[in-house]
């Protein structure tokens, strides 16, 4: 059977000792303060990422990758990993950024060289992340590529995601709020519950004050969807280590989860969202 690398982009804030166990490729978005440059993930880590957030006079700003950034990686994995390898990538939600579009026109660049699938992942950080994941642990468990893209289509599809953030002001002003303008405007101490619909679109969901309301609001949420089935569940942060150890235990206890990651949100993701993001996504097994 023809070897599977699965690729993905730097915004789905994979773990580099995952990335690196499983296989995962990954194309690096960029991360912009005035003048200065970043590479996601390889020049800029989360942690110095968030200090230089509180420290820097100007907002960041981020940029997908270019078409060449993605025709370079799969040239490399073809040389590496010969011809008949099976690509498949997955991306940022293509409703927040161009990187989607900039992997699909790198594959018609070399659509005779190589079997390159380009996916949509109509979500952000590890919430596609989880996804990546387990296409990667699929692929190196022997499953043909039609078996992957089937495995990562329908957690897709069911996989469910809420998330609650300090202020709308890094969406507002990155021009990613979405449909979530609505909540502009809040009382103090508000906390609004969001999530990503199907086009991958950061939506409202609720308005409930405080923060402990909303994060029982938000378990709530999800016990709805998965019941008693078995999940994955992923805890996704941004600079809030305990607040998301809480979360973990609390859906660990109240929920059949059968495997639990916890990823913090990285500087692409982060750009637009500020420090104090907390959210669970989880999907059924």
């Amino acid at each position: 059977m023809p070897p599977i690398v699965i690729v993905t982009d730097s915004a789905s804030d994979i773990d580099q000792s995952l990335q690196q166990t499983l296989g995962i490729e990954v194309v690096p978005l960029k991360v912009r303060f005035g003048e200065e440059e970043y590479l996601d993930g390889v020049t800029l880590r989360a942690d110095q990422f968030y200090e230089k957030l509180r420290q820097s006079p100007v907002l960041p700003m981020t940029s997908q990758p270019s078409t060449m950034d993605f025709a370079a990686k799969y040239k490399e994995i073809i040389a590496r990993r010969g011809p008949d390898v099976q690509i498949i990538v997955l991306t940022l939600s293509a409703a927040l950024s161009g990187t989607h579009q900039s992997a699909v026109i790198a594959k018609s660049m070399l659509e005779e060289a190589a079997d390159i699938t380009v996916i949509d992942s109509k979500k952000a950080s590890f919430v596609y992340g989880l996804i990546v994941v387990e296409a990667a642990r699929a692929a190196l468990a022997g499953q043909s590529k039609q078996q992957v893209l089937d495995l990562i289509n329908r957690y897709i599809e069911s996989i469910q995601v809420y998330f609650i953030i300090d202020t709308l002001e890094f969406l507002q002003k990155g021009g990613r709020i979405g449909k979530a303008s609505a909540f502009l405007g809040s009382l103090l101490n508000i906390k609004p519950i969001l999530y990503l619909d199907e086009s991958g679109v950061v939506t409202p969901y609720e308005k409930v004050r405080g923060s402990k309301k909303a994060v029982s609001r938000m378990i709530e949420r999800l016990k709805e969807y998965a019941g008693t089935s078995p999940v994955k569940a992923a805890i996704i942060h941004a600079q809030s280590p305990e607040e998301a150890e809480a979360l973990r235990e609390r859906v660990q206890t109240e929920m059949n989860v059968v495997e639990a990651f916890q990823a913090e949100v990285g500087p692409v993701v982060g750009t637009h969202t500020g420090p104090g993001v907390l959210g669970c996504a989880v999907v059924k097994v």
